[in-house]
């Protein structure tokens, strides 16, 4: 198989729902990152062999497809929209990877982009045209059958109950999350993965979910939001807009295109587990992505994953026996935000900046009972002595 290496990453900041990004279709949320790979790298954009990219909830249509020709791509391009859930962007790299090991291709374009703020509504389609009811709307589509399709809310309690994660242990979670971020960004460490946004006259330098006055005392006060949970509004993640791209090339490609550092793509697997405790998908995933790779947790340097919920994180950490310091260093999407599909593409973008990290995981708890997850390792090199 060749060796595969990613070479260049960037997202957008991650609007609010309703925020500062609410009128932008998902498929121009990506024109900035297209603009600034096809100005920084336009040998390798010129022969890209197709985009991958991961979207939950946009209006269809093929997204990948419809951006790549707004950005003004080749139209051989064919473009690939995935969807697996909030999983979706790492499983488009995972997928480039692969198609590159295999031969199909030598340079791929993946990541992922959501609008939150932009998706369709969904009405369901009577059975006759002449049922008097009126329609019915719904936010989502069904992930698993009737009985076993918990809301993310009741996921997210199932999992603090079956794990025992307390109401403190996740609110100090989540004030840990914004303080890292905060951290981060006032360090400047962030904002290298950021490409800035100009909206209605204004600059969006960095994610609109951040809330840097937020403290241990304000988290403990929210209400649960289902009677007696211990899930709230300040535990978990928000619902956000934004978009992810990452520049994939097998190594001697990137040799030849002036690459010399990234990550190797090693392994991805993707499980699945009991729908009503979806939140520990990463469980299994890292689990068998370390036992695939003949590692130990000992032996990876740093972890991403994404943090719909404390109470999930805090299940996957101690199950997995990941050290603190090795988890989510600059903060995570209770901070930062979720825009489903385009997600699991931040985790890896975050990974791509961790220079001084070896090897690292990203990985995903997912709708209707999955988990994915991928090793990286560092690379760099000049080109007379690949390593």
């Amino acid at each position: 198989m060749k060796d595969v290496v990613i070479v260049a990453a960037k997202r957008t900041p991650f609007g609010k729902y309703g925020g500062a990004l609410k009128h932008i279709e998902p498929e121009n949320l990506l024109m900035p990152l297209f603009d600034y790979f096809k100005a920084q790298y336009p040998e390798s954009m010129a022969r890209v062999d197709d985009v991958i990219l991961g979207n939950v909830i946009g209006n269809g249509g093929n997204i990948a497809r419809k951006a790549l020709l707004e950005a003004g791509l080749k139209t051989e391009i064919p473009g690939l929209t995935v969807d697996r859930q909030c999983g979706s962007g790492l499983e488009a790299i995972m997928q480039a990877c692969r198609m590159i090991q295999s031969g199909a291709g030598s340079i791929y374009i993946a990541g992922g982009v959501e609008s939150t703020s932009r998706a369709p509504w969904k009405i369901k389609r009577p059975q006759s045209v002449y049922e008097t009811q009126l329609p019915e709307f719904y936010e989502r589509a069904s992930f698993a059958p009737d009985g076993q399709d918990p809301s993310m809310i009741e996921a997210a309690e199932n999992v603090a109950q079956t794990y025992h994660i307390s109401r403190e242990d996740q609110d100090k979670y989540a004030y840990l999350s914004h303080r890292k971020t905060i951290d981060a960004y006032q360090q400047h460490i962030i904002s290298r993965e950021i490409i800035p946004m100009r909206v209605k006259g204004k600059t969006l330098h960095q994610d609109e979910s951040i809330k840097s006055h937020l403290d241990e005392r304000l988290l403990n006060r929210l209400k649960p939001l289902l009677p007696g949970g211990s899930v709230t509004a300040g535990n978990c993640c928000m619902k956000n807009d934004g978009a992810v791209l990452l520049l994939i090339m097998d190594k001697t490609t990137a040799l030849n295109h002036g690459f010399t550092s990234g990550l190797s793509f090693k392994a991805g697997v993707t499980v699945g587990v009991d729908s009503k405790l979806l939140g520990i998908g990463p469980i299994p995933a890292v689990t068998q992505l370390l036992t695939n790779c003949e590692y130990k947790m000992d032996d990876i340097d740093a972890v991403e994953l994404n943090e719909a919920f404390a109470s999930q994180v805090l299940a996957s950490q101690r199950s997995l026996n990941i050290p603190t310091e090795k988890l989510n260093i600059y903060g995570g999407a209770i901070a930062t935000g979720h825009p489903y599909g385009a997600s699991g593409a931040a985790l890896v973008t975050r990974l791509f900046y961790l220079e001084n990290h070896n090897k690292t995981i990203a990985t995903m708890g997912i709708g209707g009972g999955m988990g994915n997850a991928a090793l990286f390792e560092r690379w760099s090199c000049n080109k007379n002595n690949s390593v």
